[in-house]
């Protein structure tokens, strides 16, 4: 009988979607399978049901871990730089781009499994949290009201191009690619573009 290894309260969980999202990364989320998953993470085939309901709530797990994986990048690239700087910006996006490369499948399954679930109470606060970061930040390099329309429309606009980038580049749409040099770039001269210096910067 093969070993199964010893986990302290919630440490079982976290080994099974860890092995689910090292599976979803190779096979894709239809591809995986539970029981792989199972025998990486040293447990019976049984465990994962004492943690989750089903395949789709494993899913779910992932997202809501990728979704806070993202939100905290995007944090910490904005707090890098202050408040006007363009770096601060570029850092946004570089942090979106970064999450998207390392963890591609991830990635996609957040936005198919938050399309197919609108009215999931956790996918949407994760998405509203991340939506509300980004407002908040061009806000305050704009000098304006983060809950104002222009704020949310700029918001808007950054997400859309920096998205955008990301789904062409994983599709392979853009051959032979950029380098990050060029990427950076690019962020630069978007936001530079979407989002005009303060009037009292400088």
């Amino acid at each position: 009988m093969a070993n199964k290894k010893k986990y302290h309260h919630g440490d079982l969980r976290d080994a099974l979607l860890d092995a689910i999202r090292q599976l979803i990364e190779r096979d894709g989320p239809d591809g995986f399978s539970i029981a792989e998953a199972c025998r990486m993470a040293g447990v019976s085939t049984a465990a994962p049901y004492k943690h989750f309901k089903d395949r789709g709530d494993m899913l779910k797990g992932i997202v809501l871990l990728g979704m806070e994986r993202l939100y905290q990048a995007m944090q910490h690239a904005a707090d890098a730089h202050p408040a006007g700087d363009p770096l601060r910006i570029v850092g946004l996006g570089r942090s979106y781009i970064d999450f998207a490369k390392a963890e591609p499948g991830v990635f996609r399954m957040m936005f198919s499994l938050a399309k197919s679930g609108p009215e999931d109470d956790d996918l949407r606060a994760a998405g509203d949290a991340a939506n509300t970061l980004v407002e908040r930040i061009v806000a305050e390099h704009l000098g304006i009201d983060p809950d104002g329309e222009e704020a949310k429309l700029r918001a808007y606009a950054l997400w859309c191009f920096v998205h955008g980038h990301c789904f062409l580049m994983l599709d392979g749409k853009l051959e032979p690619g950029l380098t990050v040099e060029e990427e950076d770039t690019l962020l630069y001269l978007v936001g530079r573009a979407m989002l005009p210096p303060r009037e009292d910067a400088g």
